[in-house]
């Protein structure tokens, strides 16, 4: 019997718990990880967001200039990892990944973007800007978050590598978003394609980013999945795509 590790770390915890998955891989305390993301909204967490009012009455708009909140949803993925050295097939390659607490706020973010920003710096050391197809952002769609993750792309150097947020297709699906949307990304890179960013259409950060609302071809094989929470917390991944043999 394995005993499962169990990560609650807010809106990050789908990000972590895959990072906290390859640290074990690569330590040789196993040959395989099984990453499951599952969140399902109670009261307690929808009267939550409704004391920040930070919940969207309409369809969320991540990024745009008329956006008014999030939308809560519920999810469960589950993704398999599996060490360099073992005999299964790799479609895909872990590249790098990177956490931070910028220890701004219980619940807001860094209005520098310091924390998501620390975390895009690491990634890159590992990845080269010519090889990305796509960042997966957070986009929960509100004021602050979509503005912090504009200016920590910026400081980043990475404003005109695309980027997308989903969230405007299930709404936030919390402790599912970093496996659920890392699984995506895989998808789109395999389909050639970067995915929309529903509901946006016209800037709403300061910093523009390389946003669209409709589907774009793209040829690169590798992405990065960002993600920021409450407490202060932010947390990324990068997967480079193998062979298609």
């Amino acid at each position: 019997m394995v005993t499962p590790l169990v990560v609650s770390n807010a809106c990050v915890s789908g990000v972590c718990a895959q990072i906290a998955a390859v640290r074990s891989l690569l330590a040789g305390r196993c040959r395989h990880a099984v990453v499951v993301g599952c969140d399902v909204l109670s009261g307690f967490i929808v009267s939550g967001f409704q004391s920040f009012k930070a919940l969207s009455p309409e369809p969320c708009r991540p990024y745009d200039r008329d956006r008014v909140g999030l939308n809560l949803g519920e999810a469960a993925a589950t993704m398999v990892l599996a060490a360099a050295d073992s005999r299964s097939d790799h479609k895909w390659y872990y590249a790098a990944s990177s956490n931070h607490n910028d220890a701004n706020h219980i619940s807001g973010p860094s209005r520098t973007g310091e924390g998501a920003y620390r975390v895009l710096s690491d990634i890159l050391r590992s990845v080269s800007r010519e090889e990305i197809a796509f960042v997966n952002a957070h986009g929960t769609a509100t004021a602050y978050n979509d503005e912090m993750e504009s200016i920590a792309l910026h400081r980043a150097g990475l404003d005109d590598i695309p980027v997308n947020g989903l969230k405007g297709f299930y709404g936030h699906t919390l402790g599912a978003a970093g496996v659920a949307e890392t699984i995506l990304s895989m998808k789109a890179i395999d389909s050639g394609v970067v995915l929309p960013t529903k509901g946006y259409s016209a800037q709403g950060t300061t910093y523009a980013l390389s946003i669209s609302p409709d589907v774009r071809p793209v040829s690169r094989r590798s992405f990065i999945k960002i993600l920021s929470g409450f407490g202060g917390s932010n947390a990324g991944i990068a997967y480079r795509k193998g062979g298609d043999a």
